[in-house]
């Protein structure tokens, strides 16, 4: 089986085409500048030349601020990349695994998480544009795509809060952090083997399709996340003071509620992803190893 893994320089198509060479996978990785998503020649060109079997769109514009006076940009790589991709798909028979967002949602819920099957009510440009992208894959690929939807990711690759609390830490005295969002804090390689789980089953058609969440079970809010990090890292928790949103206001409104249901990994006969501070756990010396290079 041939994979394809578009957005390839980005902290979750790196961890993805990590983990399916770690499992052996036949797979190409195709970053920007390899691959733009909106240029239907390219997208034909890159199907012709490595003729996948399943395709995992880790390619996105996800700089939520920028959004909302750039939506035209954000929808032709959100919502028109991801259709181009499933019609190249469809005409070659090919699978696609879509990554999408909790930024579909309103994030107006306050205790119960949302399920996979909860109408989206965007309020963001950003949120407008990955569902558009989503309801494209699924339009154009039903029973053979699966959207993954994810948040509040951080990695070994890249820019995250997780990374940026462990900069501050060595240089600020105290940090203020907001405590009134709430949502689950998710390592980027876990989503990455799921994905690869995922794939493997909807190569075989055995029901792997439509939308999953791939969120760490639990939750907590940023506030809660900085001392965790703090901890971890043999910091003083109690230096990271708790804030209000208002205290750092941003053009798009940030969900005060991101946490998300499982429920449809279960039907797959996969578990949820492992709790947060699990994951962190183990995150955490390959991000500090990785900052120290």
């Amino acid at each position: 089986m041939r994979w394809l893994v578009t957005g390839a320089g980005g902290m979750l198509g790196r961890d993805t085409v990590g983990e399916l060479l770690r499992r052996g996978a036949d797979v190409t990785g195709l970053d920007r500048a390899a691959l733009d998503i909106t240029d239907a020649n390219a997208v034909r060109r890159a199907f012709a030349e490595h003729r996948p079997d399943i395709v995992v769109n880790c390619a996105a514009y996800t700089a939520v601020d920028d959004a909302e006076t750039d939506e035209a940009r954000a929808l032709r790589i959100n919502g028109e990349g991801p259709r181009l991709l499933a019609r190249a798909c469809a005409e070659h028979g090919a699978r696609l695994i879509h990554v999408s967002t909790d930024y579909v949602f309103s994030g107006e819920a306050r205790s119960t998480p949302y399920p996979e099957d909860h109408p989206p009510a965007p309020r963001t440009a950003y949120g407008r544009t990955k569902l558009a992208g989503e309801r494209a894959v699924l339009e154009e690929l039903p029973g053979a795509s699966a959207v993954v939807r994810t948040a509040w990711l951080y990695g070994v690759h890249g820019r995250s809060f997780v990374r940026t609390m462990l900069e501050l830490e060595g240089c600020r005295d105290t940090l203020d952090v907001v405590d009134d969002q709430r949502g689950q804090p998710t390592w980027s390689a876990d989503v990455a083997a799921r994905i690869t789980d995922l794939g493997a089953r909807l190569s075989r058609g055995t029901g792997a399709h439509g939308i999953f969440h791939a969120t760490c079970s639990g939750e907590a809010s940023w506030h809660e996340l900085a001392r965790e990090v703090f901890r971890l890292a043999g910091a003083d928790p109690d230096r990271v003071r708790p804030t209000g949103s208002d205290a750092f206001p941003r053009p798009a409104p940030r969900p005060a509620y991101s946490v998300l249901g499982h429920d449809r990994w279960r039907e797959t006969g996969l578990p949820p992803l492992r709790d947060w501070r699990s994951a962190l756990h183990e995150a955490l010396p390959h991000i500090r190893k990785e900052m120290s290079q």
